[in-house]
């Protein structure tokens, strides 16, 4: 088998069914589409009667149009002409095209059928509209039949009492808004430093607070230009004559015997307080320094303070890293707590004896960091009041609030720190009255005595006295005469500026922390101001008493 002829036989055997079969479906096609011999078969035998050829159907359709209609019937002309006649042609025996479409149509409506006679088409469906026609009954015109809509006078009588009782309460709190008259008692735009206002505190131990900042008179710390009054840190070395040298080992500054030290006044005394506030001694051998920073702080003590009113201040705060500047209140020289660079009002005198007792009111404090790298930087502002029997439950954690911005660093531009203080209330703000910082109510509380739980507490194995008794006021201590402090302090070791945070270079609890702040010198100096940038700049400074003048 495996030669050529064995090949061809093979291939010949294998197709010669699939021939077959093809041949035998095209004799039945053309059966089927051609007609079949008279002589032997018959549409009927088929059952093909009445069923109309493809082509016939094709020149009778509505697709047939009369373009192709003639090239249709040469065609056909042609193919009946081949064929032979057969016996399913009309009665006649006349030619007949054997593709022609018997009518109707196939587009026609009428279903033909394998009767004889077709079907008659179903006449089309004339759309019914629903629309009611003729006279009918519209009982929503007869207003005999109508009823109240008590949806709508439900809803109505809502929206009325609602805006009725929105209108009483924005009545009542405007009624109630405090309408005091104020007189002006100071108006300093610093066109010069006035000594019938301000007056310089002159000491090296941190006021209480345990800052390492030297205060002075000197006018590298404290200066006017045409932008105001500057506070201004500087270093020692360099502007004390003190050389480096001296600084850490065996030198000695005595304010008292240069009668420069106005400890006179008995500032603060706290825990914090171990050093002598007017002499400092620097040995190396105790790891003791003196104070390496220089700075300033001004009050109006005994020259300017209110027992209730306004205060407004216009400043720019300090850049540099750890510096702390302050605008203040206090009641009293002989009494004074932490501060760093702030506004601060203090007692001017002590009524009810030494800090915390007779009180202290922060208008605004700051940091000089910068907020990108630390997180509690100089985009904070905060403020509080400070009272208690002792510096050790000072209850300023009651009574405080800070101002934070995602956008403005205080130390950028100036700004507007007020604070509004009565009898009844004392609220601090920033840029506006709308911003408050801290608000605090007195009027809520029986006094501050009750608000601050003394009660029932010991201060070292003692139980505190009511120091406010005697008053029987509210708002006892915050009810006598304070005077204004504005400064600039550099460091701490009162919590100001946290441990662990920011690469803080000393520890709070460290005997040392005044040497290891200064060691650490090459990084907080390089982030500080130029010039004036590194102080707090105040543009000016406003105090009302309420009342008339």
């Amino acid at each position: 088998m495996d030669t050529l002829p064995g090949r061809v036989k093979l291939l010949f055997s294998q197709a010669l069914p699939t021939c077959y079969l093809c041949f035998g479906a095209s004799v039945v096609s053309h059966f089927l589409h051609s007609g079949f011999p008279s002589a032997t078969f018959s549409k009927e035998d088929f059952g093909l009667a009445q069923q109309p050829s493809i082509m016939s159907r094709l020149e009778h359709s509505t697709v047939a149009s009369d373009l192709f209609r003639p090239r249709l019937n040469s065609f056909t002309s042609q193919a009946a002409s081949s064929r032979p006649a057969t016996s399913y042609r009309d009665s006649t025996n006349a030619p007949r095209n054997p593709f022609e479409t018997p009518t109707p149509s196939i587009h026609s409506r009428v279903a033909l059928s394998t009767g004889s006679a077709p079907i008659a088409a179903r006449p089309r469906r004339r759309f019914q509209s629903s629309r009611l026609v003729g006279e009918f009954e519209k009982p929503w015109l007869d207003s005999s039949k109508r009823g109240p809509n008590w949806d709508s006078i439900t809803f109505y009588t809502c929206v009325f009492v609602a805006l009725g009782l929105g209108a009483y309460i924005c009545y009542d709190a405007v009624r109630h808004v405090p309408k005091n008259e104020y007189c002006l008692v100071l108006e300093d735009t610093f066109s010069l430093l006035d000594s019938n206002t301000w007056s310089h505190e002159i000491q090296m131990n941190g006021f209480g607070t345990g800052s390492f900042d030297w205060t002075t008179d000197d006018q590298a710390n404290s200066f006017v230009t045409s932008e105001g009054l500057h506070i201004v840190p500087t270093m020692t070395i360099g502007s004390s004559g003190i050389s480096a040298e001296q600084l850490t080992n065996g030198y000695t500054v005595n304010l008292t015997a240069d009668g420069t030290c106005t400890n006179s006044r008995n500032q603060r005394v706290s825990e914090l307080t171990t050093d002598s506030p007017c002499v400092a001694v620097s040995n190396s051998s105790i790891n003791q320094i003196i104070n390496p920073v220089r700075s300033a702080r001004l009050t109006t003590a005994g020259k300017k303070t209110i027992k209730y009113g306004r205060v407004e201040v216009v400043a720019r705060m300090p850049k540099g890293d750890w510096l702390w500047p302050a605008i203040w209140y206090y009641h009293n020289p002989s009494a004074r707590a932490s501060c760093t660079y702030s506004l601060r009002m203090m007692p001017q005198d002590s009524v009810y004896g030494e800090w915390p007792r007779s009180g202290e009111i922060d208008i605004a404090e700051s940091r000089g960091n910068d907020a990108q790298t630390y997180p509690l930087g100089n985009n904070i502002v905060s403020s509080a009041l400070h009272w208690g029997t002792t510096t050790s439950n000072d209850m300023f954690q009651l009574s405080k609030g800070e101002w934070g911005s995602k956008r403005t660093k205080y130390s950028n531009g100036f700004h507007t720190f007020g604070l509004e203080w009565s009898e009844k209330y004392l609220f601090t703000w920033l840029d506006g009255r709308l911003r408050q910082v801290l608000f605090f109510n007195f009027a809520n509380n029986k006094n501050l005595w009750t608000y601050g739980e003394f009660a029932g507490t010991t201060v070292n194995g003692s139980a505190p006295d009511d120091p406010w008794a005697a008053a029987g006021k509210a708002n006892a201590p915050f009810d006598q005469s304070f005077y204004l402090i504005l400064n600039v302090a550099v460091g701490s070791t009162n919590g100001w500026f946290p441990d662990g945070i920011g690469s803080k270079p000393w520890t709070d609890g460290s005997d040392n922390a005044m040497r290891d702040f200064w060691k650490a010198n090459s990084t907080w100096s390089q982030t500080w101001g130029d010039g004036v940038e590194r102080g707090m700049t105040v543009k000016s400074v406003k105090m009302w008493q309420e009342g008339k003048c």
